[in-house]
């Protein structure tokens, strides 16, 4: 009986959740569809484009009476999610409603014209999480772009941001750093929802010729949020963004996880929670960033031996972090912290003296600049590039204010 009742609980826990906000394709069905009256659609999505019944958003707009279905679009792990990380994939057929899927993460990142022949009107509703190294919002740039090319309207089903509308960390990109994992000139964590930035994109003249935008706000939505406060139920928007506080720690580690230099979790069972590596002693190292008292942080050792990825089948030590206070914590800035300890605790493990050269190039593209890197190889301290990485920060916040369609 008591384990029926802690099912139940947890069952509760998972499905029966308090929704507070109503998302883009909520708004739009509460419209009947009305912009996409009588016009051929694409959509450009993923398994995270669900109503708050989890329904998809592909199978919503295939049944909706007087909306033509005719093209679908995958980034990065597919349409339907059934592609790994990095995978490169072709185009081919939806088997729920027999519309041709299109891959934007195979031979082409933006949509061709011939990708495009027969769409009025492209439409994007995909989860993202709020900083700028996730793939999905440099596909809604290319998209829009291509949509301006091609006089095509384009729409944005906008979703929260998980950070929150708040968070604002990093250094914008420069010039001859811009890729696909940063695409925009703008901070690491960016504190906009995706119609936000897509406002932004067209207003600060981010791509040289604009498309016609429509943003479906949502409702009810506040910047103070992060995802837990909405109550929408979260569905995983890539394999090791499992849960919805995952999208908190990707930004407190997925930098130094381009090294390859110590586990980050990925591999584990907390992917982006931890850091640790064979030679590090876990109560030494948690105990000295303890030491630091970073607001809003707490660190646990913990010893491990990692299913797959760095670390395969060794046994590691290290911290698990804990955000006791999300919004005091400055989370992009926690790896570098972990950086230094390191290089303090263990002088012949520094990390650009031990992570393989091969992989800096990538570091650097994430960073924006590969000033983050050569200036801190120089004494693998913090304080070094601390001003560099915030250097941004305040004059995107005010800059960005312009965009804003919550409170």
């Amino acid at each position: 009986m008591a384990l029926m009742l802690y099912c139940m609980t947890i069952t509760s826990s998972a499905f029966a959740r308090n929704i507070r906000v109503k998302t883009g394709i909520e708004v739009l069905k509460e419209s009947n569809f009305k912009i996409l009256q009588g016009k051929r659609v694409g959509l450009i999505t993923n398994p995270t484009g669900v109503d708050n019944d989890l329904k998809s958003t592909i199978d919503i707009l295939h049944e909706a009476p007087g909306v033509q279905l005719v093209a679908l679009y995958g980034p990065e792990h597919g349409v339907r999610g059934d592609v790994h990380a990095g995978d490169k994939i072709d185009s081919f057929t939806d088997s729920n409603t027999g519309v041709p899927v299109y891959s934007l993460y195979g031979a082409t990142r933006k949509p061709s014209k011939e990708m495009l022949n027969g769409v009025d009107i492209l439409v994007y509703d995909i989860q993202d999480i709020g900083c700028r190294s996730y793939t999905y919002i440099s596909t809604m740039y290319l998209a829009m772009q291509a949509a301006a090319e091609n006089d095509i309207e384009f729409v944005v089903l906008d979703r929260p941001n998980p950070l929150s509308g708040l968070k604002v960390e990093g250094n914008l990109v420069e010039e001859g750093f811009v890729s696909f994992v940063s695409q925009l000139r703008i901070p690491y964590i960016y504190g906009l929802t995706c119609g936000e930035l897509a406002e932004m994109i067209i207003g600060e003249q981010m791509i040289s010729r604009p498309c016609k935008l429509t943003v479906v706000k949502m409702k009810k939505w506040r910047r103070k949020m992060n995802f837990e406060d909405t109550g929408l139920p979260w569905v995983p928007t890539s394999p090791h963004i499992p849960f919805s506080h995952s999208a908190f720690f990707y930004p407190v580690s997925g930098i130094l996880g381009e090294l390859g230099y110590m586990s980050i979790g990925v591999g584990y069972t907390l992917p982006f929670e931890m850091f640790a590596a064979e030679w590090i002693n876990a109560e030494e190292f948690a105990r000295t960033l303890n030491a630091k008292q970073l607001p809003g942080v707490i660190f646990r050792p913990i010893h491990l031996k990692p299913y797959y990825s760095v670390g395969q089948g060794q046994d590691f030590q290290g911290v698990q972090i804990y955000l006791t206070d999300f919004f005091s914590a400055r989370l992009s800035d926690i790896q570098f912290h972990v950086m230094e300890v390191s290089a303090q605790l263990y002088p012949d493990r520094k990390v650009f003296e031990r992570a393989p050269e091969n992989r800096f190039n990538m570091f650097d593209k994430v960073c924006g600049s590969d000033f983050i890197r050569l200036e801190f190889s120089k004494n693998h301290r913090f304080a070094d590039i601390q001003s560099y990485w915030t250097k941004d920060e305040k004059s995107f916040r005010l800059l960005s204010k312009k965009y804003y369609l919550y409170r």
